[in-house]
């Protein structure tokens, strides 16, 4: 048998004989906002200022609002959410229209392009202010 173990968060393991990006896809994550995978650590979106854990596209947009971002109104992509810092810059965040729905890759986008601002941390474990 070739292939993949998976452990759901219940210890039952599953074999995925053709592992794909999507079939490692956790479809209700624990936390919402949060970027999971079966046997991987959960995610948050922390705001470090305020060290605020962001738990809704409302805090989310309010956040980025302060730091410049623009919500971007696309048509061609419905299934988006965009947010962009100025019509002269090329800086353009994509989400998902629903928050349940972020991934590790989105947290980080957030992150990269607002690094002294935000940072991705592990809910389960008690952090403190730097």
């Amino acid at each position: 048998m070739s292939g993949v173990w998976v452990f759901d968060k219940n210890g039952v393991a599953r074999l995925i004989t053709n592992p794909t990006r999507e079939s490692f896809e956790q479809k209700d994550p624990t936390y919402p906002g949060t970027a999971t995978a079966p046997g991987a650590r959960p995610r948050v979106l922390v705001y470090l200022p305020s060290n605020q854990v962001i738990r809704s596209y409302t805090e989310l947009e309010q956040r980025l609002t302060e730091l410049g971002w623009t919500r971007y109104r696309n048509s061609d992509h419905p299934d988006l959410i965009q947010f962009h810092r100025s019509d002269t810059s090329s800086d353009l965040i994509s989400l998902p229209k629903n928050f349940a729905n972020f991934k590790h890759f989105h947290l980080y986008d957030i992150v990269l392009k607002n690094r002294p601002f935000f940072q991705v941390r592990d809910p389960t474990k008690r952090f403190q202010e730097a």
